[in-house]
């Protein structure tokens, strides 16, 4: 069995990525109680095992209770020195862990208010990130190229519906539109952080590597935030969509037809035809055949959250019947992923330990979703860095297994 030889210890060596992780998912539960009392927030608890008991809990009953946490999460990050320091803090958590390569995501806008734009928030994780990938690259066998370094994006999250309350950006979009429907307000903040997210990245050379789509599926599609998704297209910014997660197949397909997604966030659903709740497909089979072929032919990526998965959909008992053995059968391109380090209590390496459990990956399994999550990553810099990068990152992979590997064959 695969679970014979693929080790927690084996994992944790490997060079990984987490290419879907929130921010305000990942905060460390006593920054967000140091915090708190910083800033005057309150919570519901003022201890580690309170806030565990209450808000961070094993499992919820919907997407949407999933997403209250954030609410506090959220409430702290309102100046650039809180941001600076969860990002630093989630570097170097993520490097501990032997992740090598991490796309940080976050709505931006939730932090906007009279005294912090949205450039200047991106600008804050950028510099507490920077600071844990400088630390960590000064050691010296990364220094001297035996080990990869640890490199990051920041992938800039629109949401597909908010509320007045959560956070003063929104409430003032929200009475500024007063007279407009729903979704033309969602459609301004989107394009408006879409724009925001180019110049970042080409004004001021922040690593914006991409554009996401996150929040509540269900009523709030994302054919809503068409022009923002154009605007990426057209300023060639990689984009990712939240789909598949709590909604059907259709999700899928209009994140990768409509705005032009490149990999998917969850996609759960994707090959699922009971999902599927649109009345005008009436051949749901064929529909989510035609729909894993393209996904599979294109390579468009599954960025795959197992424990998250299990948490937001209450159907799924089990790890056992969630469909990552179904995806990969049929060769669809994935990669594991945490979504919330905290919200989750969940690291890269426990979720790929749960996939080799139980999914009984193999050892080349797990070697193509390590890889693929190089590979696929939307890395900020030139085709060229990123190709020597990701071969020194395999190079570095075959080390640790051959010293695991080999080591374990001379004691047998």
């Amino acid at each position: 069995m695969a679970t014979e030889t693929i080790t927690a210890e084996f994992i944790e060596a490997l060079p990984k990525t987490d290419l879907h992780v929130h921010l305000d998912g990942s905060i460390r539960v006593q920054t967000l109680i140091d915090l708190a009392t910083e800033y005057g927030v309150a919570l519901p608890a003022t201890d580690e095992a309170g806030l565990k008991k209450t808000v961070f809990k094993d499992r919820y009953e919907s997407l949407a209770e999933y997403l209250r946490p954030f609410g506090y999460c959220c409430a702290v990050l309102q100046s650039e020195l809180a941001l600076e320091r969860v990002a630093m803090e989630l570097g170097e958590d993520c490097q501990a862990e032997g992740v090598r390569y991490v796309e940080v995501r976050f709505a931006p806008q939730l932090h906007v208010h009279g005294h912090m734009s949205t450039v200047q928030v991106i600008k804050a994780v950028a510099r507490g990130l920077q600071r844990a990938a400088d630390e960590f690259n000064a050691r010296a066998e990364v220094a001297d190229g035996r080990e990869p370094r640890f490199a990051f994006g920041i992938i800039c999250s629109a949401m597909r519906m908010f509320t007045e309350g959560f956070s003063e950006y929104f409430a003032q979009l929200i009475h500024a539109h007063s007279y407009a429907p729903a979704k033309e307000v969602y459609r301004h903040a989107s394009l408006e952080l879409a724009r925001a997210a180019v110049l970042a990245r080409d004004r001021y050379g922040l690593p914006v590597v991409g554009l996401d789509l996150a929040g509540e599926e269900a009523g709030y599609p994302a054919g809503e935030h068409i022009d923002a998704f154009q605007f990426a297209h057209k300023n060639f910014l990689a984009k990712t969509v939240h789909a598949g997660e709590a909604y059907g197949p259709e999700s899928i397909f209009q994140a990768i037809t409509d705005l032009h997604a490149e990999r998917i966030g969850h996609g759960t659903y994707l090959l699922d035809p009971t999902a599927i709740r649109d009345p005008a497909i009436v051949d749901k089979e064929a529909y989510v055949k035609k729909l894993g072929q393209y996904i599979a032919d294109r390579r468009v990526t599954l960025e795959v959250c197992l424990t998250s998965n299990l948490q937001t959909n209450p159907q799924m008992k089990n790890l056992s019947e969630h469909p990552f053995r179904k995806l990969r059968d049929h060769r669809v391109s994935t990669t594991i992923c945490t979504d919330n380090r905290t919200v989750s209590n969940t690291t890269v390496t426990r979720e790929l330990q749960l996939a080799v459990e139980h999914f009984d990956l193999s050892r080349r399994d797990l070697r193509s979703i390590l890889i693929y999550g190089f590979k696929r990553s939307f890395f900020a810099g030139t085709y060229q860095h990123k190709r020597a990068y990701v071969r020194q990152t395999i190079d570095y992979y075959n080390e640790v297994e051959r010293r695991f590997f080999s080591e374990k064959a001379s004691k047998g």
